[in-house]
C-alpha cells in the first residue's frame, strides 16, 4: 500500500536534512501544504526553529494575477512561510525522489471571517462563525473554485488533496476552545451548524421552508439539549427535535449546495491541471457532518474525484461506505495518526494499517510527520519497511 506523509513547507525549508528523513520512512509521496489556515506548529527537528505559529489562513506560495481587484483573495503568508516557500519545500522534496501533492485548505479561514463577516455561517441565534465561509454564497463559492485550482495545481505537483470543500460549522478546534461544556452530540452539533446568513434563508424558501420560523424551530430544537439532555442518536435525533419534513428540507438544502461545489472545485482544477493529475478530497461518509473532512454522500463523491482521504485514527469503519461504491481505480486512503502526543499510536501502524487494508483502503495518509518525536519517526519507519 502506498504511503503518503502530511508536510508543511516549513518543516523542510531552511532544513537540508528533511527530504532524504522523510525519504528514509518508507513513504513514496508527500502531501504538501499549498494553502492552510492559521496554526502553530512544533518542529522538533529543524536546525533554525522549534515553533512555528502560522498567524492566519495564508497561501504559501506567490498569489496569481487572478485575484487582483478582487474583494475575496487568498492572504499571502507572513514571515513563517515568506514567497514561494511551497515551490521551494517541493523541488527539495521531489529532489529525493518523493512525488509531491498539494494539500489544499479550503473553507475555514478565520481571517476572511474578520475582514469579511458576511461570508461567514450565522448559527440559529445570530452568532457569526468566523472560521467558517458559507458555501452557499456566490461570491465565497467563486473564491473557493479559483483558490482551489490555483493552489492545487502548483508547479510540479502531481495530485492534490481537497480538505474542508464543504460546510463547516461549530466544532472547531478554535484558539483556547471552551465550547465542551454541554455535549451536543451528532444532532446538536448539526442544529448548531445550520446557517442563516441570507443566501441560506433564501435557499431554505427555496426548500419550501419559512427562514423565520425554522429559525424559532431550531432554537426550539435547542434548549433540551442546553439543559444537558443530549440525544446523540445522530439523524434520528435530528428529525424527532427539528421535525421530519424541516430536518429533510434543510438536509436537501445543504447537500445539493455542498456537492454542486465539490462539482465545480474538482472542475476547475482538472481544468488547469495536467493529464493524469490526481484529485482526492479529505472526505466523511456521514453527508451531514461539517468539518476539515467534509460531510460526503459516497457515491457521489466518487463520481466527482478520483478518490478521498478517510479519518482512521479512531478506527477504520468510515472507509466501508466508500469501498462500496468504489471502481477499480478509486484510490480509498486511510488517514492515520501517527504523532502519540495528538492522539495517534504510530507503534500500531503495521495493525491499524491491516485492518484498514481490510475495509478497503488502497493507500495510507500519515498524519503528521513534521510534528511526529524521533520515537514515532522510528515507529513509522519499521511499520513501513515491514509492508
Amino acid at each position: 500500500m502506498k504511503a503518503s506523509a502530511f508536510v508543511y513547507p516549513w518543516d523542510v525549508v531552511g532544513d537540508p536534512e528533511a527530504p532524504a528523513r522523510i525519504a528514509a520512512l518508507g513513504v513514496e509521496q508527500v502531501t504538501l501544504a499549498s494553502a492552510y489556515h492559521s496554526t502553530r506548529a512544533l518542529t522538533p527537528r529543524h536546525p533554525r526553529h522549534r515553533i512555528v505559529t502560522a498567524e492566519y489562513a495564508a497561501v504559501l506560495y506567490p498569489v496569481g494575477h487572478r485575484w487582483a481587484g478582487r474583494g475575496l483573495r487568498p492572504y499571502p503568508a507572513g514571515r513563517w512561510a515568506p514567497g514561494d516557500t511551497f515551490g521551494e519545500a517541493a523541488g527539495a522534496l521531489a529532489s529525493a525522489g518523493l512525488d509531491v501533492h498539494t494539500w489544499v485548505v479550503l473553507a475555514h479561514n478565520s481571517r476572511m471571517g474578520a475582514e469579511h463577516p458576511d461570508t461567514s455561517v450565522v448559527n440559529a441565534y445570530g452568532d457569526r462563525y468566523p472560521w467558517a465561509p458559507c458555501i452557499a454564497q456566490p461570491a465565497t463559492r467563486a473564491y473557493l473554485v479559483d483558490l482551489a485550482a490555483e493552489a492545487a495545481v502548483r508547479p510540479g505537483a502531481r495530485g492534490t488533496e481537497l480538505e474542508s470543500l464543504g460546510w463547516y460549522g461549530l466544532q472547531h478546534l478554535h484558539a483556547h476552545d471552551k465550547t465542551a461544556g454541554v455535549g451536543l452530540g451528532d444532532a446538536g452539533q448539526y442544529l448548531m451548524s445550520l446557517c442563516f446568513c441570507p443566501a441560506c434563508r433564501t435557499g431554505y424558501g427555496e426548500q419550501g421552508l419559512d427562514a423565520d420560523e425554522l429559525t424559532a424551530a431550531v432554537r426550539d430544537a435547542l434548549e433540551p439539549l442546553w439543559r444537558g439532555a443530549a440525544d446523540d442518536g445522530g439523524w434520528p435525533t435530528v428529525g424527532k427535535l427539528l421535525g421530519e419534513d424541516r430536518a429533510a428540507a434543510t438536509r436537501a438544502w445543504r447537500d445539493t449546495t455542498a456537492r454542486s461545489l465539490q462539482e465545480q472545485a474538482v472542475a476547475a482544477v482538472r481544468a488547469a491541471a495536467p493529464d493524469g493529475f490526481q484529485v482526492l478530497l479529505h472526505a466523511d461518509p456521514v453527508p451531514y457532518h461539517c468539518g476539515a473532512n467534509a460531510g460526503v454522500d459516497p457515491a457521489h463523491v466518487l463520481s466527482v474525484a478520483d478518490g478521498v482521504v478517510v479519518p482512521c485514527t479512531a478506527g477504520p469503519a468510515l472507509l466501508t461506505p466508500f469501498a462500496e461504491q468504489a471502481r477499480a481505480d478509486t484510490v480509498l486512503a486511510a488517514s492515520l495518526t501517527v504523532v502519540a502526543g495528538m492522539g495517534g499510536s504510530p507503534g500500531t501502524l503495521t495493525t491499524d494499517a491491516a485492518r484498514a487494508r481490510a475495509l478497503g483502503a488502497t493507500e495510507l495518509r500519515l498524519y503528521h510527520v513534521g510534528l511526529a518525536s524521533d520515537g514515532d519517526l522510528a515507529a513509522v519507519r519499521a511499520a513501513l519497511a515491514a509492508r
